[in-house]
């Protein structure tokens, strides 16, 4: 039993690879579940036992980029005991990330179009807004009655930075300006 449910999970994550292969070359709507099923080598059946159709397809290879930008993050902070530096230091991270092919087409252009504004809105928040609050908290630095504003607007702030590097026809360069950008937007919002 545990060999079969094994290979199930196996089989689950190399369409996952594949299909985050596919659709960071190709963009959601250039990618079909035929083209993920030659590029897999598994037959329809299997591809849909695990997932019901593209769009859940495409929910799991979005999860395992959020979890790998989060994974990012943490590697990024590790060590660190300053709340204040750990916040820049993982917020700048982010902003590196949006010139990462995979996280510019999954995240930052699909991911909106596919599941929708204000569904992809309310899964980054799920994931982000959370750890804001927090980091701005623990850093002690702002008005704790407007930590929950100040929040939502860095996490805004930061998405609309990385969209820009995302959506730039010169990202190398963009992503120098944005990283530059974000950085002086949190010094100021942390200035003690």
């Amino acid at each position: 039993m545990n060999k079969k449910i094994d290979r199930g999970q196996a089989t689950r994550e190399h369409l996952v690879a594949v299909a985050t292969g596919l659709f960071t070359e190709h963009g959601y709507d250039g990618t079909s579940i035929e083209s993920v099923l030659r590029a897999a080598e598994v037959s329809r059946g299997a591809l849909y036992h695990h997932f019901p159709g593209k769009d859940a397809l495409f929910a799991a290879v979005l999860d395992t980029v959020y979890d790998r930008v989060e994974a990012d993050g943490a590697k990024a902070v590790e060590g660190m005991t300053d709340p204040a530096e750990a916040l820049r230091a993982a917020c700048l991270t982010w902003i590196r990330s949006a010139a990462d092919p995979v996280v510019r087409q999954v995240m930052l252009i699909d991911a909106p179009a596919v599941l929708g504004w204000q569904r992809w809105r309310e899964g980054d928040e799920a994931r982000t807004l959370g750890k804001l609050k927090v980091a701005l908290r623990l850093a002690g630095r702002l008005d704790p009655v407007r930590v929950d504003y100040f929040a939502h607007v860095l996490l805004a702030g930061l998405n609309e930075i990385a969209m820009l590097v995302a959506r730039a026809d010169d990202r190398v360069s963009a992503a120098v300006e944005a990283e530059a950008a974000a950085a002086d937007l949190l010094d100021r919002l942390l200035r003690a």
